[in-house]
């Protein structure tokens, strides 16, 4: 049986990386709001942490990094597909540092490298998603450009994976990071949250096609983060406290919705699926 292996948003997830941060980093270099309470920060990651091992997830707890402040967001710098992982390269000046940290550290885990994006390819895992088992989701956008995607076809076609590219708004502009998952998060095989005003179009005809509904987030959630939502297994979900509105219209639907403090984390425009790079799910 293997120990690493991703081609689903809600399968069960069994093994994960997170890790935790470090005081030492300039954070307000990185975009985080000020003031940041660095020991609350700490103790908000580690409850995270202890809610997500409570849930029945295998969690690996990578070294914190010095100077590295959006490290603890492991989603973005690499990506499990069923083989391997890929290593991916960011367009964040302050993040070019943690794609071939956390890729070595996924290594020593015993998951093998089947791929490094180079040259002028930029993508973050963040524009990435599974909208079904042979297709991921990928947000063309500030961040993830197309020299990228081209590069990133090859290593899925390997694993018999198609690329469906979606569009991402200018929104608020290069220095604000809008993902694909700032707007979409899957929920179970037929459920995700959608944040409707800045969804392409084409991702939302993507997901009815396939038989997946939505739960709109109402945009008193958005900036606190509602749209970012973690199943944990299908139809179980975690997500920052204070997305009270996207709770309820999930539970309404048969979600079972666990929360995080996440004052502190939230500073740095980080929800629970950033936080967690999926290593295992099924």
């Amino acid at each position: 049986m293997t120990t690493y292996g991703v081609n689903s948003m809600v399968a069960p997830l069994t093994r994960v990386a997170v890790r935790p941060p470090s005081l030492r980093g300039d954070y307000e270099v990185a975009h985080w709001a000020q003031p940041l309470d660095g020991a609350l920060l700490l103790e908000q990651h580690a409850a995270f942490v202890a809610l997500l091992e409570k849930l029945g997830c295998g969690v690996e707890v990578l070294p914190p990094t010095d100077d590295m402040p959006d490290a603890c967001f492991t989603y973005d710098p690499a990506f499990v597909i069923p083989s391997g992982v890929i290593e991916l390269r960011g367009a964040k000046a302050v993040r070019v540092g943690e794609p071939p940290l956390l890729t070595a550290d996924l290594e020593a885990l015993g998951v093998p490298v089947i791929g490094r994006l180079n040259g002028e390819a930029t993508a973050d895992g963040g524009d990435m998603f599974w909208l079904d088992p042979t297709t991921l989701a990928v947000g063309r956008s500030y961040r993830t450009n197309q020299a990228a995607i081209e590069q990133l076809r090859p290593m899925l076609a390997a694993d018999g994976v198609t690329i469906e590219v979606f569009d991402l708004p200018h929104d608020l502009g290069p220095e604000f990071c809008l993902h694909l998952m700032s707007v979409v998060s899957p929920v179970r095989e037929d459920l995700a949250v959608v944040f409707e005003r800045l969804a392409p179009i084409a991702l939302l005809l993507a997901l009815r096609a396939r038989g997946i509904d939505y739960v709109c987030v109402p945009e008193e959630d958005y900036l606190s983060l509602g749209c970012n939502v973690l199943a944990v297994r299908p139809g179980v979900v975690v997500m920052a406290k204070g997305n009270e509105a996207t709770a309820s219209l999930l539970r309404n639907r048969g979600v079972e919705v666990h929360f995080y403090e996440a004052s502190e984390i939230n500073k740095g425009e980080g929800g629970p699926t950033c936080l967690t790079r999926p290593i295992k799910r099924g």
